[in-house]
């Protein structure tokens, strides 16, 4: 059974406004919606950036179905550890069985402004995602909880409500290592699309694989979450325009991945040519032409799809999806 999910893109809309799409996501038959967590967006001159948790709060209270969650978060700079076991604890509390925590090692973009520490490299980046993981789950399973860790602490700490429902850890990975300790560790993995296809063959999946191996119940239920880049419209010149605003996404690791400050992070974008700022993305006019290029994705295993549009009429995307998209997806996939 495959699910379908909206990507709510924070760094584009108002949360006003994105909270009244992704309702409307919910009534045309999307079955979750994602938003990312950014404290700056992609670009300095018509970027959005609202709390994800306080945002993630009020698409819950104005929804009845659809799962929720980030995709992603780093529970590591911003955030203490134990105030995202204490968010996610809250809403798993609120919204029984509909909420996950997405996380990852973060960017410099989000994590060196708002905190002015300087931006570690990968290595410390990942040991203290995987501490962090552990202090959470320690809140959300003891009582009094001291940590001494090598970044993080608490004394005698307790979080009073909790769900009785679990709420999963996904793991976001774009490396070998990270995929691995997402098997092991993660109850789902989150990665994106429009990358090598080698990447997700070669590397991601059976990285991902050894870790589940190698895990303590290495046949539990497994979530295999991918966002897909998708721009689709009736007029494809359109839906190949509406990719421009989202650039920064063509841009290579070694591109972006140290960038602080959003002014240079839009400077970069910009100066791509449409035809790379496309080249993340899925962009077509015909339905089942998305359908077969997403099939590619399902061949290689994800059975959680979370479909990201770039053009600013979202209410038309979801319809227009909503109409001829998802329920194609749904006949050919199950």
């Amino acid at each position: 059974m495959i699910k379908l999910g909206y990507k709510a893109a924070a760094e584009q809309f108002a949360p006003g406004k994105l909270l009244g799409f992704s309702c409307l996501a919910e009534e045309v038959g999307f079955d979750s919606v994602f938003i990312s967590d950014h404290f700056q967006p992609w670009k300095h001159v018509d970027g959005h950036a609202p709390f994800s948790l306080t945002w993630l709060g009020a698409l819950g209270a104005s929804t009845s179905r659809v799962v929720i969650g980030t995709s992603v978060l780093t529970p590591t700079f911003r955030y203490h550890p134990s105030i995202v076991a204490q968010a996610f604890a809250t809403m798993g509390a609120m919204f029984p069985g509909r909420v996950v925590l997405g996380i990852g090692t973060g960017e410099g973009l989000n994590e060196v402004p708002s905190t002015g520490q300087p931006w570690p490299e990968f290595k410390e980046r990942f040991a203290r995602l995987r501490e962090a993981v552990t202090l959470i789950r320690a809140l959300w399973t003891q009582e009094r909880v001291s940590f001494d860790g090598q970044y993080y602490k608490t004394e005698k700490a307790t979080i009073y409500d909790r769900p009785d429902t679990p709420v999963p850890i996904y793991v976001a990975a774009a490396g070998a290592l990270v995929a691995r300790y997402a098997g092991r560790a993660a109850e789902g993995f989150i990665c994106t699309s429009g990358k090598n296809p080698e990447l997700y063959s070669e590397t991601l999946l059976p990285k991902l694989a050894e870790g589940l191996a190698a895990s303590e119940e290495p046949s539990r239920s497994y979530d295999r979450m991918i966002e897909i880049k998708v721009s689709f419209d009736t007029d494809k010149a359109r839906a190949l325009e509406d990719t421009r605003h989202w650039a920064a996404l063509a841009l290579t690791p070694e591109e972006k991945m140290a960038v602080e400050d959003p002014v240079e992070m839009q400077r970069l974008a910009d100066a791509l040519p449409l035809e790379r700022a496309a080249s993340r993305w899925i962009v077509s006019s015909d339905a089942d032409e998305q359908v077969e290029r997403i099939g590619y994705y399902v061949g290689l295993g994800f059975r959680n799809l979370v479909f990201h549009a770039p053009g600013p009429d979202q209410p038309r995307f979801l319809k227009l999806y909503g109409e001829h998209v998802l329920p194609r997806l749904r006949k050919r996939f199950g």
